[in-house]
């Protein structure tokens, strides 16, 4: 049976880190993390560390627009 681990970032879930024979193979719930998506780490703290700088990394770049091809579309038809 596979041993899994919540890994939750800022109280968030955001992946499971599964235990493999070579160490952990994390699996991605959040979108921001699909770059390291069945990617394989030698300790659960090396995938909460990257899983971290990642969101942090995202969070800082601000939150998508919406609402942007609404705007787009309004002024195209004056």
């Amino acid at each position: 049976m596979l041993r899994s681990h919540i890994i939750e970032i800022d109280g968030v879930f955001v992946g499971a880190a599964v235990h493999i024979d070579r160490g952990y193979r994390f699996v991605a719930t959040d979108l921001r993390l699909e770059d390291i998506d069945s990617t394989t780490w030698p300790t659960l703290a090396d995938i909460r560390r990257v899983a971290r700088r990642l969101i942090q990394a995202t969070t800082f770049a601000g939150p998508i627009a919406s609402g942007c091809g609404e705007a787009l579309h309004s002024v195209k038809d004056r």
